[in-house]
């Protein structure tokens, strides 16, 4: 069907105009509403204002101006109805055979720190999703563009041949409707807040491709990358790649996992990650020792894993870091030296992150087979628990700054997770197992000697004394858990009999 009458009304004007001028030199007859109008008017090219179609004035400041039957019955008209035909002649509708419209900014806008909720109302934009929905039901015979990205390969096309093939019309038919789709989501994610509503009956959720990926967790599995539609500051999807290949979906997951670690932490601190639970973390007065101290936590695990830190990462702490085989390293900056040190390693993925950005909390979505559940993440502190010491001996001041260290690190371990911490280090994980005291026994191995005088953290309570009794025969002198087990009282004598204090804190912090 040949092009001869196109609907212009776009907000995003990038290309615009080139865009126009070529369809008019294909004889295109151009409609045009608004600034759009008056854009193009100003390069020269003539335009049809949309009060002339529909001979009634733009009015109510523009919330009226294309929702008339002038132009979506030439939208919506079936061009092999003859009842349709007849109908649009004895109306004198004219059929709109292209339509080009992009919508009000309303992502843009509720992103202003300063925006008020009357301008995000007035940024909900009627009339140019109604046109879209129009021309893209009625995709048979109207061409449909939202994307400036598509407006080559329309041109190609109508000069080619005069009109749009039906593939192509039906691919960009399908983009509409997943843009209008999204842009609603946002409109009702934005009122379903204002109004607190935590649970709707309708979960509406929209995300916008970042990058394709080669494969999912496994070279079998197709994957991509999608990103929250509002950006979330610090997180994984707003990275900057300074340096190295592209990532992969297993190291997505992973930095994600670094990430949400290191920023438990104030004081400079080093996280390293293998397969989504860390394997060493360490806390010092620099960076550097930070790193050594994380690195010395398991020399084996942390290789081929991923780093990273929540200061920027100098030239001394890149030396160190270069001498062993790493994924990706995760700082808030790199100085220049650091830089020219880590990019002689090809492969190694540098990512930059404000890791201390403040994190808004938000839902967790983990989907399920025909479904998705929902939680709010998790997002309590040692600050937020409620501390109490129900053995006879109380922690030390060292013993106290190694307990808060493994309940920091324990909360981000896959259930169930036993943690040990001596010395600003991890120094034993137990991670995913099917019972806590196996969870342990891997930890309180892998500490040895170390040990002796260290914390453990536990993400849930002690369904009976036996972890209490393998930590007391390994050296453990402190233990911190949330408690609430209808056996606690064994824990606790447990404890008692051997002097180590026990630490409740009355918050659970299970990952699965």
């Amino acid at each position: 069907m040949t092009v001869k009458r196109a609907l212009i009304s776009v907000s995003d004007k990038d290309g615009l105009v080139p865009f126009v001028k070529s369809l008019v030199e294909q004889g295109v007859e151009i409609i045009s509403t608004g600034g759009t109008s008056k854009l193009l008017e100003q390069n020269g090219i003539n335009v049809i204002g949309i009060q002339e179609v529909t001979n009634f004035p733009e009015m109510l400041d523009g919330r009226v101006k294309t929702l008339h039957p002038m132009i979506h019955g030439g939208l919506l008209g079936v061009r092999d109805n003859e009842e349709h035909k007849q109908t649009m002649e004895a109306h004198g509708i004219v059929p709109i055979d292209l339509v080009v419209v992009n919508l009000y900014p309303f992502k843009e806008t509720i992103q202003k720190p300063d925006v008020t909720y009357s301008d995000a109302i007035e940024n909900i934009d009627i009339g140019g999703p109604s046109m879209l929905r129009s021309a893209a039901k009625n995709h048979r015979f109207v061409t449909v563009v939202v994307d400036p990205a598509d407006y080559q390969v329309v041109l190609d096309e109508i000069s080619a041949s005069k009109e749009v093939c039906f593939e192509t019309k039906q691919r960009l038919a399908a983009k509409v409707f997943r843009h209008t789709a999204a842009y609603d989501a946002l409109i009702a994610d934005y009122l379903t807040n204002q109004v607190g509503e935590e649970s709707p009956e309708l979960l509406t959720v929209t995300y916008e491709k970042k990058q394709g990926l080669r494969y999912g967790e496994n070279p079998h599995q197709k994957a991509a990358f999608y990103q929250s539609s509002l950006p979330v500051e610090g997180s994984i999807s707003s990275a900057t790649q300074l340096h190295g290949k592209e990532l992969s979906y297993n190291n997505i997951n992973d930095a994600d996992a670094a990430l949400t670690i290191v920023r438990e932490f104030k004081d400079p601190a080093v996280v390293a990650v293998k397969h989504m639970n860390p394997c060493g973390v360490g806390v010092g007065e620099t960076i550097q020792a930070a790193y050594q101290k994380a690195y010395e936590a398991d020399p084996v695990s942390i290789f081929g894993g991923i780093v990273a830190a929540n200061r920027a990462v100098d030239a001394e702490t890149a030396i160190l870091l270069k001498e062993i085989f790493l994924e990706i390293i995760i700082a808030p900056d790199f100085t220049p030296e650091a830089l020219e040190i880590l990019t002689a390693k090809k492969n190694l993925r540098l990512l930059q992150v404000d890791v201390n950005a403040e994190q808004r909390i938000v839902n967790r979505l983990t989907t399920v087979s025909g479904g998705v559940l929902v939680q709010e993440t998790d997002h309590l502190s040692f600050d937020d628990a409620t501390i109490t010491v129900p053995t006879k001996r109380q922690p030390t001041d060292l013993e106290w700054k190694d307990l808060k260290l493994a309940w920091q690190v324990v909360k981000h371990v896959k259930s169930n997770a036993i943690v040990l911490a001596k010395d600003d280090m991890t120094i034993g994980i137990g991670a995913g197992q099917m019972n806590r005291v196996g969870a342990a026994k891997i930890a309180i191995e892998q500490a040895g000697e170390k040990a002796k005088g260290s914390a453990l953290g536990s993400d849930a309570f002690f369904p009976m004394d036996d972890t209490v009794e393998a930590a007391a025969k390994a050296g453990v002198t402190a233990i911190i858990q949330p408690g609430g087990s209808i056996r606690d009282e064994d824990s606790i004598k447990k404890a008692d009999e051997y002097g180590i204090t026990m630490v409740f804190t009355g918050i659970r912090h299970f990952k699965h």
